[in-house]
This record gives C-alpha cells, sequence and structure tokens, in this order.
C-alpha cells in the first residue's frame, strides 16, 4: 500500500519540479537577452537558481563563503550531477565565469543562455582549438577574471572522485592566481546520474581554504591539482576513482571514516 501511495506524489513532483525547471528557465532566457550587461545577467541567473531550488524542495546551504579571496581566483570542485553547474550559480557571486565543454555551445536555448551570462567554453578534443581556449582563458584570468572549473570533465554514476584535468591548475599558476576548491554535496541524490528522476534534498557548497599558486610552471599547476584534489577527496570522504574499480578506496581521515562508518550502519 505504501508504493501505491508513494508513487502518484512521485509522479506529481517529478511533473512538479519540471514545469518549474522550464517556466523559470524561459523567464531566464528572456531576461539574459533583454538585459543589458553582463553582471546584470548573472544577477539574474543567481536569483532564479536559488529561487529554483527552494521551490524544488532542494534547499541550499553554504558554507566558507569568507574563503572565496575577495580578488581574481580559480574555483575547482567535485562533479557529481547536472545539476552542479546550476547549484554554483546560486552559490557563488556573479564575478565567477564558468569554463563548460563545448559541446554545450550547440544545445538549443542552453548555449545562447550559457553566452549571454559569459560561459567560458573548452574544445576537449581538437588539440590546437583547445590550445587557443587555454590561450584566451588565461588573457582573462590576467585581466582580473575569476572562473569555475570541474576538473573532473565528467560524473560518474557511483560516488567517488575522478582525476583532475590540468588546464584549470595551468591557468592559474600561470596567471599567479589562487586556486580555491570546493565540494558540492546532495546533488548525485536529487538528480542522479543514473538517469533517476529528480527528488527534494538538501544540497551543500563548502568552500574550502585557498592553495596559492608557486612560480609559474609545470611543476607548479601539477603541485596545485595534486594539493586541490586532495584537499576536495579528504572533504567529500568519497572513494578515490583513480584506484581499480575493485580497489577504489575512501581517504585515510576521521572525516572518511565516519562517513564510511554512517553509511554501513543499520538505519532502525
Amino acid at each position: 500500500m505504501g508504493a501505491l501511495v508513494r508513487a502518484p506524489v512521485r509522479i506529481a513532483y517529478v511533473l512538479y519540479a519540471a514545469m518549474t525547471f522550464l517556466i523559470l528557465g524561459f523567464a531566464l532566457l528572456a531576461a539574459t537577452l533583454l538585459l543589458p550587461g553582463v553582471h546584470r545577467r548573472r544577477a539574474a541567473a543567481r536569483a532564479v537558481a536559488r529561487g529554483f531550488l527552494w521551490l524544488a524542495g532542494m534547499p541550499l546551504t553554504v558554507r566558507g563563503m569568507e574563503r572565496l579571496v575577495p580578488g581574481q581566483c580559480i574555483v575547482v570542485s567535485n562533479h557529481a550531477s547536472y545539476l552542479d553547474g546550476l547549484v554554483f550559480t546560486a552559490a557563488l557571486p556573479g564575478r565567477f565565469s564558468f569554463v563548460i565543454k563545448r559541446e554545450m555551445s550547440a544545445v538549443p536555448f542552453v548555449g545562447l543562455f550559457l553566452r549571454r551570462i559569459g560561459s567560458e567554453f573548452v574544445e576537449r578534443f581538437d588539440r590546437s582549438r583547445s590550445a587557443a581556449d587555454a590561450r584566451r582563458m588565461l588573457r582573462n584570468a590576467a585581466s582580473g577574471h575569476s572562473l569555475v572549473f570541474f576538473p573532473e570533465g565528467t560524473f560518474t554514476r557511483s560516488p567517488g572522485l575522478l582525476k583532475f584535468h590540468t588546464g584549470a591548475f595551468v591557468t592559474a599558476a600561470r596567471a599567479g592566481c589562487p586556486v580555491i576548491p570546493a565540494v558540492v554535496r546532495g546533488t548525485r541524490a536529487a538528480l542522479p546520474p543514473n538517469g533517476n528522476l529528480p527528488r527534494p534534498g538538501r544540497i551543500e557548497v563548502e568552500i574550502l581554504p585557498p592553495i596559492h599558486a608557486e612560480p609559474e610552471g609545470e611543476a607548479s599547476s601539477a603541485d596545485l591539482r595534486d594539493r586541490a584534489r586532495q584537499a576536495i577527496l579528504v572533504a567529500l570522504g568519497e572513494p578515490d576513482l583513480t584506484c581499480s574499480d575493485d580497489s577504489a578506496r575512501l581517504p585515510r581521515t576521521e572525516h572518511a571514516r565516519s562517513a564510511r562508518a554512517s553509511r554501513s550502519s543499520p538505519t532502525p
């Protein structure tokens, strides 16, 4: 009987969330087409993103905002769901641009919206074009723009942290700006990557202490990448997916052991 009651409620929620997203999404697209200036458009995007999360029953908590340095910086985060970009739009000030794979620029409406809010598109497969994209991002970073990267480049159905690509960290090292690791939690459950339907639930973004770039060079960018990834891995408490599937492990910390114990303990 419980399942019979839950199924209609579940379907009603999914329809409600989808309609809310579409109505707010088209209203935001219209606003970004009409509003002058990228800062006004980003302010509108932030307000709409926050409104959608609240209306969809996905309350957002942001911890550690005081760790965002006032000047230029590069935020890097784990990637767990298609919701992550929307969540960071809601969480971060409007001075941040998002670095997004170029394929998204061809998606109807989405590509137009992303261009209107000043997103940076990067090529993943064409090396010459990828190099040109990297030079453009470096110029923007050097001129004071702050950027947001998901350095895994994708996400998986299983919880855990994939390897990090180096683009964010090369840009930070050459621009001489700090990298700020961040962790997003709850988006994988709210909108699972395995195609399951969305569901309400709490979402949290935690801003971690900044990591400052050493003098320019390949060693510096690799060091930034490794330090940022380790900070995210420890705070996230999920498996390190750079290991093989049968040996993926959690970082050896009290935080990780607590997370592991809470998952394994029986629920009443």
